[in-house]
């Protein structure tokens, strides 16, 4: 490291005013700041000095996606195997299919994002931001498997450009970038994001596999559930591609059919444990958005109808299904896009894990509502904390008032 180190320095002065690669300046000191962490100190205007600067965070944030992007690779190769017919699951094969599977689609996220970063850094003459590092980790995550590349690749250009630079680039953003690309997917190519033949790979890689049978349909939990007949006394309990019923075991664990990243709630419980040790993520977020949605699902299962199958499922169960955990601790705690406020973190999530309870139980075409929740809530955000700052105003000036009576 200290040789890089010392390359690195050596370089410098071809990237400073004057120096032949001066336009590039900005690749550069992302390059040097990402590697290794920067020397230079605030000025004025600091109250506290450390060595924890943004890209560390980000870095962080990646970290405690890994466990959810592990057990992804080996659920979409153990689900491919499954749909195949196989009754032999070997571990390394399954991984190296679902590391086969994600890896392009890793890749085009990192390239366009950071390449159009890169530019618009370029451009302005600013260091280059380091937001991305989390985002193009999370989008592969919260897409469908069966996702071409070309979509993700558009989306994501959309999403950086119209939800990121346009504002400011990081930190500026209202919406959460990587939510965006997800609803641009869904609303733009709804057949490729949704339905039964998405979720789950059905063909070969590099020899990797087998084909699935033609007309191979691998529904997901929610949606099995959002379409079940209930009217005649109908079970609501959602069947695996083996066959056997889901139970709650297993939607915790998280070997069913879903998004690449979002299935297991036991991986992104391990990933909220790492966001809250380092002080990363807000607890009061999580805490209130998990109650949210245990009080919907509650009220909902209370008034449970056969005209919405999901009323009918366990509280308890619909924080296990589909993406609600995933998006309550990656994306609702995104600091830029969620409350300030200590108090307005409470009713933030709350709202948050209520909504996505609510959108999925009545909107039987949409069985999913995480996503929409929590952009619905970024929207929200800064009204949240402005009636939260307001009442703590007219508060104080009650009680100055009672004060100088």
């Amino acid at each position: 490291m200290k040789a890089l180190k010392k390359l690195m320095d050596r370089l410098r002065p071809r990237f400073e005013k004057g120096g032949g690669l001066h336009a590039l300046k900005s690749v550069y000191d992302g390059m040097d700041t990402f590697l290794f962490t920067p020397s230079e100190t605030s000025k004025s205007g600091v109250h506290i000095h450390d060595n924890i600067d943004s890209k560390r965070v980000m870095i962080i944030v990646v970290l405690s996606l890994v466990p959810c992007m592990l057990f992804g690779m080996y659920n979409t190769g153990y689900q491919h195997w499954l749909a195949c017919g196989a009754m032999e699951f070997p571990f390394l094969d399954l991984m190296l299919y679902g590391f086969l599977a994600v890896l392009p689609r890793i890749v085009v996220a990192y390239m366009v994002g950071l390449g159009i970063e890169f530019f618009v850094a370029q451009l302005r003459g600013e260091e280059i931001q380091e937001g991305f590092l989390v985002t193009g980790f999370l989008i592969p995550l919260i897409c469908p498997v069966e996702t071409p590349l070309w979509m993700i690749a558009v989306a994501t250009a959309f999403s950086v450009i119209f939800v990121k630079e346009v504002f400011g680039g990081t930190g500026y953003n209202v919406f959460n970038v990587a939510l965006v690309t997800r609803a641009f997917l869904f609303f733009a190519y709804p057949s490729q994001m949704s339905g039964d033949n998405v979720f789950v790979s059905t063909k070969s890689i590099l020899g990797f596999g087998g084909n699935a049978p033609d007309g191979f349909t691998g529904a997901t939990p929610l949606g099995q559930i959002a379409t079940a007949d209930v009217t005649s006394g109908g079970s609501v309990m959602p069947l695996g591609l083996d066959g056997t019923p889901i139970d709650s075991w297993q939607s915790f664990i998280g070997l069913i059919p879903g998004s690449f990243g979002e299935t297991s709630t036991l991986c992104v419980l391990i990933g909220a444990v790492i966001l809250l040790a380092t002080g990363i993520a807000s607890w009061k977020i999580i805490v209130s958005a998990v109650a949210g949605g245990l009080a919907m699902g509650a009220i909902a299962h209370a008034c449970a109808s056969p005209l919405y199958p999901m009323s009918f499922v366990d509280p308890f169960d619909q924080l296990m299904l589909g993406g609600f955990a995933f998006a309550v601790v990656f994306m609702a705690t995104d600091p830029v896009t969620a409350a300030r406020t200590e108090a307005g973190k409470w009713i933030y999530g709350f709202l948050v894990g209520a909504v996505a309870i609510l959108i999925r139980t009545y909107n039987n075409g949409y069985p999913e509502g995480a996503m929409l929740a929590v952009l619905l809530m970024n929207a929200l955000a800064p009204l949240i904390d402005y009636c939260v700052v307001e009442a703590n105003v007219a508060r104080r000036r009650r009680r100055t008032k009672m004060l100088t009576d």
